[in-house]
């Protein structure tokens, strides 16, 4: 599987996550990113991600978070549980592909199948995204497409998808940002399906609209099992060659995480969408701009733990 985006080490330490079964740890300093990351992505963020200081949110026991913006609600309820800038509208980089995949599944069946074209996989190469190494010819159903797009982020998965369900790319923006105004989203704009810088301008959008769309999605049953997932495999058939997938989200093998999806550009900087779930209740939050990988893991499990002993309390 080709990557062009940095794989970074997961946080040192696992955090209590939705269990509560200790209190929420504070961001730690800022990791240094290891010599292992290829050439051709940047070590540091660029300074257009903060990397000052945590600012607290209202709410004085909250943990600290570094990031430009997040923010975490009761997917429940919809009770605002934390908020951080998250009105401010920013670059969101692949968290972009929670939509992709809840547009498609609003009209499209797990059976269908998607042929992958030429176009597909060139478009994820020249625009330096990560792919889920599609091999033009293959057919795949949009179930198994939808763990190409989730786990590895692959921007080919989202241009095969989007192409097909438009119909035509620019027919499936559209319909992202007609949705995202039917779910009162009405500071996000996307450009495209996957995230990836457009010359033109980026997309946008604000912490608290992801995290309405992030309410909303993992209440489809197959966004929720794929981004779940771990690692995804399929043997080769006549339709299509052998995959193998591993998930991106660190956050995945702590009890009770959901995933749902990270992102990095250089504008964006590092960011998640994340949830998890605790006594049937369903917490969901989103970071944006945070300038250290494994910081933004540690900071949304930290988050998830205090609001789910907060919602218990």
């Amino acid at each position: 599987m080709r990557i062009r985006k940095a794989h970074l080490t997961a946080a040192a330490g696992a955090l209590a996550l939705v269990t509560g079964l200790t209190a929420p740890a504070h961001a730690t300093t800022p990791a240094a990113v290891p010599a292992t990351v290829p050439a051709t992505v940047p070590a540091t963020v660029p300074a257009t991600v903060p990397a000052t200081a945590p600012v607290h949110a209202v709410q004085q026991d909250a943990p600290s978070v570094y990031g430009s913006a997040a923010y975490l609600m009761d997917a429940s309820t919809g009770k605002e549980l934390f908020s951080k800038n998250a009105g401010d509208r920013l670059p969101i980089a692949s968290v972009t592909k929670m939509m992709t995949a809840y547009v498609v599944l609003k009209t499209a069946k797990p059976t269908d199948v998607v042929q992958i074209k030429r176009e597909d996989v060139q478009y994820a190469e020249d625009g330096g995204g990560t792919t889920a190494d599609l091999r033009p010819g293959d057919r795949l159903t949009v179930g198994e497409l939808m763990y190409g797009l989730m786990l590895p982020s692959g921007a080919d998965a989202a241009h095969a998808l989007a192409r097909t369900y438009g119909p035509g790319v620019g027919g499936f923006v559209t319909k992202m940002n007609a949705t995202a105004r039917e779910l009162g989203m009405n500071d996000t704009e996307y450009v495209n399906a996957d995230g990836l810088p457009k010359r033109g301008g980026d997309g946008y959008s604000t912490a608290r609209d992801q995290s309405v769309l992030a309410a909303k999605a993992v209440q489809v049953p197959l966004i929720k099992e794929v981004a779940g997932t771990r690692y995804h495999s399929l043997d080769a058939t006549s339709e299509h060659r052998s995959y193998s997938w591993r998930n991106t989200n660190r956050l995945l093998g702590t009890p009770g995480a959901i995933g749902l999806k990270t992102g990095f550009t250089r504008a964006a900087g590092f960011t998640l969408a994340f949830a998890g779930e605790k006594r049937g209740h369903t917490l969901v939050g989103v970071l944006l701009g945070e300038s250290d990988s494994d910081r933004r893991f540690d900071t949304a499990e930290a988050l998830l733990s205090w609001g789910a002993a907060r919602e218990s309390a």
